[in-house]
């Protein structure tokens, strides 16, 4: 499979009730590709499909090293290779309260990876001052600007290299400037190969910034760009 992500007739139900239909996309490496359209179209269902957070009930979802199928979501033993290829930052930043923004980031290298404290502390280091937040490293998350949380998640999501990065309403609680630097700093993960798919409500940044947008409605792609 040369596409990082490969999305075919994804369907997912909530008891009697149709949230995806039939969705079928892909994501291409040194691509962005947006998810649009209104509340409840199905945007984040299936970012979070994709991340094996909910169970689907049709289709596949496909990336580099496996295969999402029809049944319940695998137990975490069995999503290993999944969490190193797919990262997901969610729209809250959700970054553990008792811990610095570097041992945020270095959490799974350690505890899923099993990499040796000094390997997961200079990757993570690394990772925060590639995203302008290296001075903040000791910073707990309540000492943390909304902006600066957000890349201290985005560092941890892309800590164990994923080829694909998922994100959900990346520009919700920014201002106009800072959504401007989010978007330079997406296209400078796109330039290094990476797999972005975002879902987002902000036309102009997916206008801005996305290399392809796909518009969904009552949980089917009505149209694609």
């Amino acid at each position: 499979m040369s596409d990082p992500l490969v999305v075919r007739d994804l369907g997912l139900k909530r008891g009697a009730r149709t949230i995806l239909d039939g969705v079928t996309f892909q994501v291409r490496a040194g691509e962005l590709c947006a998810l649009m359209g209104a509340s409840g179209a199905g945007k984040s269902t299936i970012l979070r499909a994709v991340a094996a957070l909910e169970p689907i009930n049709a289709g596949t979802v496909s990336f580099e090293g496996g295969t999402l199928s029809p049944g319940p979501v695998p137990p975490q033993s069995r999503l290993k290779e999944l969490r190193r290829r797919v990262g997901f930052v969610f729209q809250a930043p959700s970054l553990f309260e008792h811990m610095t923004a570097l041992d945020n980031v270095m959490l799974a290298l350690v505890h899923a990876l099993g990499w040796p404290r000094d390997r997961a502390e200079k990757t993570a280091i690394g990772l925060l001052e590639s995203l302008g937040v290296g001075h903040r490293a000791s910073a707990f998350p309540r000492e943390l600007s909304g902006g600066e949380a957000q890349r201290v998640a985005i560092a941890r999501a892309l800590a164990p290299d994923p080829a694909v990065l998922l994100m959900d309403e990346p520009t919700s609680a920014l201002d106009p400037a800072r959504r401007g630097l989010l978007g330079e700093l997406l296209r400078d993960l796109v330039r290094q190969g990476r797999a972005l798919l975002i879902a987002t409500h902000d036309v102009d940044f997916a206008r801005s910034y996305a290399d392809r947008v796909i518009e969904l409605d009552g949980g089917r792609i009505v149209d694609a760009f």
